[in-house]
């Protein structure tokens, strides 16, 4: 069996006050462009997940989480075809600022049940489970 190369991601569920999660649609001309994703982001060299996730948040959608509670949630891993990704989930239901999509993706705010229906990145798919049980 190939070896694939392995990239580490952070990303959020970021809950509002309606129990509505935020997931953001991939630009068009970037891998999988269309689908929706959790915000979040490849993690740099020498910086762990939880560093990621607020720079990450920040650049993205023009917010800060660092003084807020997020925490983790779960992880899960999938292989596409020339890579393999580890995605380590957080959730945070507090910000400062308000949120903004930086990069000119398209945002939306969905129910965690509505997700199953979206055209969400195949390797998001296993992390909406766990979202619906701990967002109610």
């Amino acid at each position: 069996m190939k070896k694939l190369p392995i990239k580490m991601v952070s990303a959020i569920a970021l809950v509002d006050i309606d129990n509505k999660v935020l997931i953001a649609q991939r630009p068009k001309n970037k891998f999988m462009e269309s689908f929706w994703e959790f915000p979040g982001g490849k993690i740099e060299e020498n910086e762990s997940p939880n560093e990621c996730i607020v720079r990450e948040v920040r650049e993205e959608l023009g917010v800060d989480i660092s003084n807020s509670c997020f925490s983790p949630l779960t992880f899960t891993t999938f292989d596409y075809e020339d890579f393999s990704v580890i995605i380590f989930l957080y959730l945070s239901r507090e910000w400062e600022g308000f949120i903004k999509g930086k990069e000119n993706q398209n945002l939306k705010w969905v129910r965690p049940n509505e997700m199953f229906e979206i055209n969400m990145l195949p390797a998001d798919i296993p992390l909406i489970s766990f979202i619906r049980d701990n967002v109610s």
